[in-house]
């Protein structure tokens, strides 16, 4: 006798979002079911990947996150077009480090220069724009940027409460997308995006950052937060949940003891080169299974294993 599995309909629906222009333009979200749920309902546009490169050359990185890049990492534009063209990035994520005022402090004028380097050099493929959570400095930066690449279309963030105004008055005047972030908590989600709404940022220009923990440092906390998203808007209908989200996770990973750890300081930890890699693998597996749409990864390793696990992914149903 045929099994037959129980089958549940969502009424609501994750919104579409499109980031960049042109032929190289990226669209996230439009699922009507829970992650890979796909015998329950749709999931038009597979998640997707951003490799992440910084506005200055990393002190603290590990020198097998570095290997790939370390011809490179001193010009943010030549890392970028490497992403591309040697690993077949499709989305690239500038962080924007070297503006923390508590570290190099990067007049807003030089990272403005910076990014538009980046974007000549990616020729069109989508670009995030990451801040440093410093309200004060991102708005400077940030507004700033967002002029200078007026109509470009570029993601955009974080922007959080404190800053929300500010920023998000020149996602909108320039014509970007805005990565709504909050601290790890479904109500503080919500209002955030109210707040968004409120200003007059469009629904179809919201994605949500739910904050990240890395494997072994939070992701449960992620993983929580992240599923009660996708319940309230596929099962509740929550018109201001019912957007894509986005994990700046390789942040999070790669400043792990546990991915730094060299053989000399821990011989039973085995190779550290693949052992970061599996960490940022297992990552990125627990996110794309509590809703991630875009995912922003470092190593291209970990990258292509898990682009291999998102076509297992979208390929079972």
């Amino acid at each position: 006798m045929a099994i037959e599995i129980p089958k549940r309909t969502y009424k609501g629906a994750i919104r579409t979002i499109t980031l960049g222009v042109g032929d190289k333009a990226v669209t996230v979200g439009g699922e009507t079911s829970l992650p890979f749920y796909l015998f329950e309902g749709e999931r038009p546009n597979p998640p997707r990947i951003a490799m992440e490169i910084w506005d200055m050359e990393p002190e603290d990185w590990p020198e097998h996150a570095l290997e790939p890049f370390k011809d490179v990492v001193n010009d943010p534009a030549a890392w970028a077009k490497k992403c591309v063209e040697d690993y077949g990035a499709e989305m690239i994520c500038i962080q924007m480090v070297g503006t923390d005022p508590n570290d190099k402090d990067i007049p807003a004028e030089q990272a403005a220069d910076t990014v538009l380097k980046v974007l000549d050099a990616i020729n069109g493929t989508p670009l995030i724009v990451w801040g440093t959570a410093s309200h004060e400095k991102d708005t400077e930066v940030l507004k700033l940027i967002c002029e200078k690449t007026h109509g470009k279309n570029l993601a955009i963030g974080p922007v959080e409460e404190g800053d929300h105004k500010q920023i998000g008055g020149s996602i909108i005047a320039y014509e970007h997308t805005c990565i709504s972030s909050s601290p790890i908590d479904i109500n503080l989600a919500k209002q955030m995006n109210i707040l968004l709404g409120n200003l007059g940022v469009s629904d179809e220009k919201i994605i949500i950052d739910p904050t990240t923990g890395g494997l072994g440092y939070g992701i449960e906390y992620s993983y929580s937060v992240m599923e009660r998203l996708m319940l309230a808007a596929l099962t509740q209908e929550d018109e201001r949940l019912q957007f894509p989200m986005i994990n700046n996770m390789a942040k999070e990973v790669w400043k792990s003891k546990e991915a730094k750890l060299t053989p000399e300081e821990d011989p039973l930890m085995g190779d550290p080169k693949k052992r970061a890699v599996i960490i940022e693998c297992i990552t990125a597996m627990l996110l794309l299974l509590a809703g991630a749409d875009i995912l922003i990864m470092r190593h291209p390793d970990s990258i292509k294993l898990t682009k291999e696990l998102i076509n297992d992914f979208m390929a079972a149903n």
